[in-house]
């Protein structure tokens, strides 16, 4: 495990971090003024590979790809022509870099234009005008780079139990932060802007939808260690103060963000798990907290070579033959619906407030349950009995309210005052 999830300081290699910082911006905002744009600034950003970090194709001239070759501490530029160029990262100056990087550009038969001020840093300096010498700490990179291949793993594993619109495993250069965002489908409110050294134009766009945003930041602003994140926009008003785990995750009030330390995943006992049970229960609060149709947009984590069961079409009745009944266990004030399968349990509860009135407070579906129906199926099995014995219901719980909200023939059996 200390091979995979190695050892991070940020505050001994932090210059080095702050050039190549710089320095993928450079390379960042050549790949931004060359590739059409593509929703939430997903056409900029930069993806991991087993050799360090890599733009994919840009379309200028013979077309060109960008390599951050961390192993062998290089730049590397290819072209459409199985043409390449490269130089060393070592110290320099980000003014010597910039120089380089447009050298390369040019001998590879592209167009090396594209704006030259840093984006998402305190007191931006143009790259041309950056002559302060910045050191560069090899091992350290290396080290860095062996980090993200873990987080990219795990990030991908989390990615496959979302059916709905999700962004690829992909680092940001602005913030340098690898990212994995999931979408309720929904649009947000227009986002304030006025964050330092970005448009507000970029950042109104890439809050335009409503999302559950989680991600993994090197250390810098605002904490001075590695760490992940976990933010949801709009915030949901319960969010700040769902449940999380692992037990080392908190909530930053300078942030405004859930953050775990990367030292606590990496001496976890299971880092994957760790890590897993951060993204997922600051997903869950997310979404629960927002009322997202959790059972439309989610499924079972993904398996190699297992196609993903297709639920279109489905019916109650079809579900019930294939796949268990759904129990009730019903007392003088509260109860539960249940439904058990292959071994997992789901559940939703509720409460009593008098003779022909029942509030839905909750429903838990376990992750390899979803995407197969199981807490419509709880909710619908409620109406069934709410219409049987002539009660009504409220659905407290974001996930029945949404329920609710797809299914207009519930109506009859909802408390309308």
């Amino acid at each position: 495990m200390t091979a995979q999830w190695p050892v991070l300081d940020y505050l001994q290699w932090r210059d080095t971090c702050s050039a190549l910082h710089l320095y993928l911006q450079v390379a960042g905002k050549y790949r931004l003024a060359h590739t059409p744009w593509l929703n939430h600034s997903w056409n900029a950003t930069f993806y991991v590979t087993p050799r360090g970090l890599a733009s994919s194709p840009i379309p200028d001239g013979p077309g060109i790809e960008i390599l951050f070759d961390m192993l062998e501490h290089r730049v590397i530029g290819t072209n459409g022509r199985g043409e390449t160029s490269a130089f060393a990262l070592e110290p320099m100056t980000v003014a010597t870099f910039h120089a380089r990087f447009r050298d390369l550009v040019t001998q590879l038969g592209s167009t090396a234009q594209f704006d030259g001020v840093p984006n998402e840093v305190p007191f931006p300096v143009p790259f041309a005008d950056d002559h302060r010498e910045r050191p560069y700490d090899a091992d350290a990179v290396q080290r860095f780079h062996a980090a993200l291949n873990a987080i990219d793993r795990v990030f991908k594993t989390f990615r496959t139990s979302f059916l709905g619109k999700a962004s690829p495993v992909h680092l940001f250069w602005g913030a340098l932060d690898l990212a994995v965002t999931r979408f309720s489908g929904r649009r947000a409110p227009l986002h304030p802007a006025g964050i330092p050294a970005l448009p507000d134009a970029v950042a109104r766009e890439a809050y335009d939808r409503e999302v559950s945003s989680a991600g993994f930041w090197p250390g810098g602003g605002g904490i001075d260690y590695p760490a992940f994140y976990a933010y949801a926009y709009p915030e949901p008003r319960s969010f700040r103060h769902a449940p999380t785990a692992p037990e080392a995750a908190f909530w930053h009030e300078g942030l405004s963000e859930f953050v775990l330390p990367y030292d606590a995943v990496r001496s976890a006992q299971d880092p994957d798990a760790a890590l897993m049970a951060f993204l997922v229960s600051t997903y869950e609060a997310a979404a629960d907290g927002a009322g997202w149709d959790r059972d439309l947009l989610e499924c079972g984590p993904g398996r190699p070579g297992v196609v993903r069961p297709a639920d279109a079409g489905r019916g109650p009745d079809a579900a019930d033959m294939a796949e268990g009944t759904v129990e009730r266990q019903d007392g003088p004030a509260k109860g539960r619906y249940v439904l058990q399968v292959d071994g997992h349990e789901a559940e939703m509860t509720y409460s009593r407030a008098g003779e022909r009135l029942i509030i839905i407070d909750h429903t838990g579906v376990p992750s390899a349950l979803r995407g197969r129906k199981v807490g419509e199926r709880l909710v619908r099995r409620a109406v069934e009995d709410a219409r049987r014995e002539g009660i009504e219901l409220i659905p407290l719980c974001p996930f029945a309210k949404a329920q609710f909200d797809r299914h207009p023939e519930w109506q009859d059996v909802l408390r309308t005052a």
